[in-house]
């Protein structure tokens, strides 16, 4: 298990006003809007989610750099557990022309809204239980979605994970490392309800039997 730095290529890139999340309108009632996955969470006001979730290219730099870390290979197949709109999985098409990709991702809006490209690989479905087959995928890849789990439904994605991966796995969450960073996190999240430190996170990983990398990310 290591420590890897992809989502970070592009994190500090977004700037993010913590305060107008709690003093701008009711955070509580945002949050509620959030957690329905649908329009107001990927296309609605910032307050309560992205704020227009366009593809822009930005994930391709994550997609080369795990193309290269991962020695994926065309033919290969990649899961993304989260996966959104399918940005990143469009742009692992593009890294890597001939991977087969898959996607999975509790929000019916995203999926409905999935780049056309690779929208026929995603569906509908939670991180606890995924429908494939164990060893399935040469890389499974969750990206700032598990922090969204119950600790109980967090042990059986991470399992999950586990199952359906032949060997390279790696994940993403939110984390926080001093005060400072744990209340811009409480700031800012909308749909967060995992909240740890690093060395929280590692000892989760350990009793689960996560055994891939991860990343955590920070609002500094």
């Amino acid at each position: 298990m290591a420590n890897r730095e992809f989502v970070g290529l592009i994190h500090k890139s977004t700037q993010r006003d913590y305060l107008a999340r709690v003093n701008e309108v009711d955070k509580a009632e945002a949050s509620e809007k959030a957690i329905q996955w649908g329009y107001d969470y990927w296309d609605g006001d910032r307050i309560s989610g992205y704020g227009g979730y366009k593809y822009d290219g930005r994930w391709r730099k994550v997609a080369d750099a795990m193309v290269e870390a991962y020695n994926i290979k065309p033919g290969m197949r990649i899961l993304d557990i989260g996966s959104g709109k399918g940005f990143l999985l469009h742009d692992f098409t593009e890294a890597c022309p001939g991977v087969e990709v898959a996607g999975i991702d509790i929000s019916s809006y995203g999926i409905q809204h999935t780049m056309e490209t690779v929208k026929p690989h995603c569906q509908v479905g939670s991180a606890t239980s995924l429908p494939w087959p164990d060893n399935h995928f040469d890389l499974v890849i969750s990206i700032t979605t598990l922090h969204n789990l119950y600790v109980d439904e967090l042990f059986s994605a991470l399992g999950e994970m586990e199952r359906v991966a032949k060997e390279s796995k790696y994940l993403c969450v939110e984390g926080y490392r001093n005060e400072r960073e744990k209340m811009n996190l409480m700031y800012w999240q909308l749909t967060c309800r995992a909240f740890h430190t690093p060395q929280e996170w590692k000892w989760i990983f350990e009793q689960s039997g996560y055994t891939g990398d991860h990343e955590f990310i920070y609002f500094e």
